[in-house]
């Protein structure tokens, strides 16, 4: 028979294994580790849902982006040849081309009466004649033309982003965007409040927003305008966060109007130096024609004159071609 010394230590390695066993014995069971491969299973199943979902998301909208923007393209490569019409609504004209037609034909006339008075009759003079009404005519007002309405898109450019900045805390502060474009109509400066009123007008005729800023972009034909117009027409098409959208394009334009600012100051030299080159050869004629006109006359009247006179002004053509290209920096 065990002695109690040796039977007690027994009976307690025992009872401390079989509790040992109790507690461990779930954690090795075979049913513990198919129940962990079932949460893995449906946690795995429930991540790769969602994922595919997400993935779905994204897919979808990138398709609807995608469509976006070859409907743009495709409105872009529809646009027809710009007429006259339009040509004085970007110069912010009022004035039809019937009357635009009227002014061109006085502006002719009166270039061939200035060339009349200034030289005497001969053959050099109906040549000068004949060109200087052409140029009178087809030259010089639609040059006056592109100068207005390049200088009408610059100041539109330069108070672009502060507009936009107008839309960004309207829609931040629980304003619909065609209220926002309102306030745009009635408070920004011009060309921009003209521009936008507008837009305004042919949503109230029913004209949706998308194409009303594409016809916006049609008179202001700017990079910064159709950044706007893509913007707001996928985030109608696609949802989105507006705010941030017009946010992230305004600071974009205004780092692009620095840039071109900038740009503009290092090239001042530069254009002021070809300014000088470019003016210099007609001045000079035009200053010895009324200090001694009988010396420079045989350069007029003269067929090697003539010869050299044309020879001149195609290389100063060129050379003038080959400056504004020096100085004309793209980015």
């Amino acid at each position: 028979m065990l002695s109690a010394e040796i039977l007690f230590p027994m009976l307690g390695a025992i009872a401390a294994a079989a509790l040992i066993f109790t507690l461990l014995y779930p954690i090795f069971s075979d049913d513990k580790q198919a129940e962990k491969r079932m949460e893995s299973v449906t946690e795995s199943r429930t991540v790769k849902v969602a994922s595919r979902n997400a993935a779905e998301a994204a897919a979808n909208r990138r398709k609807q982006v995608a469509e976006t923007l070859k409907e743009l393209e495709k409105s872009q490569k529809r646009k027809k040849k710009v007429t006259l019409r339009l040509r004085l609504q970007r110069a912010g004209l009022s004035i039809t081309p019937k009357t635009f037609w009227i002014l061109s034909a006085a502006s002719g006339a009166f270039c061939v009466l200035a060339v009349t008075l200034s030289f005497e009759s001969s053959v050099l003079f109906r040549v000068a004649a004949l060109v200087a009404g052409f140029v009178g005519m087809f030259g010089l007002p639609r040059w006056a033309l592109s100068r207005l309405t390049k200088k009408r898109q610059q100041k539109f450019l330069r108070e672009l982003a502060n507009s936009i900045d107008v839309v960004v805390r309207g829609v931040k502060s629980g304003l619909p965007l065609n209220e926002c474009l309102q306030i745009i109509a009635r408070e920004s400066p011009e060309p921009i409040a003209s521009e936008f009123k507008e837009v305004v007008e042919q949503q109230r005729v029913g004209v949706p927003l998308g194409e009303a800023l594409e016809r916006m972009a049609e008179r202001i034909p700017l990079p910064e305008v159709r950044f706007l117009t893509i913007v707001i027409s996928i985030q109608q098409q696609a949802g989105g966060n507006l705010s941030e959208a017009l946010g992230n394009l305004s600071e974009v334009l205004r780092s692009r109007l620095q840039m071109k600012l900038k740009v503009k100051a290092l090239s001042a030299e530069a254009t002021a130096s070809a300014s000088v080159l470019a003016a210099l050869p007609p001045g000079v004629m035009i200053m010895v024609y009324l200090t001694s006109p009988d010396y420079i006359m045989p350069l007029f009247m003269s067929k090697i004159g003539n010869f050299m006179l044309a020879v001149g002004l195609f290389w100063m053509s060129c050379g003038v071609f080959v400056m504004k290209k020096m100085i004309n920096f793209k980015f």
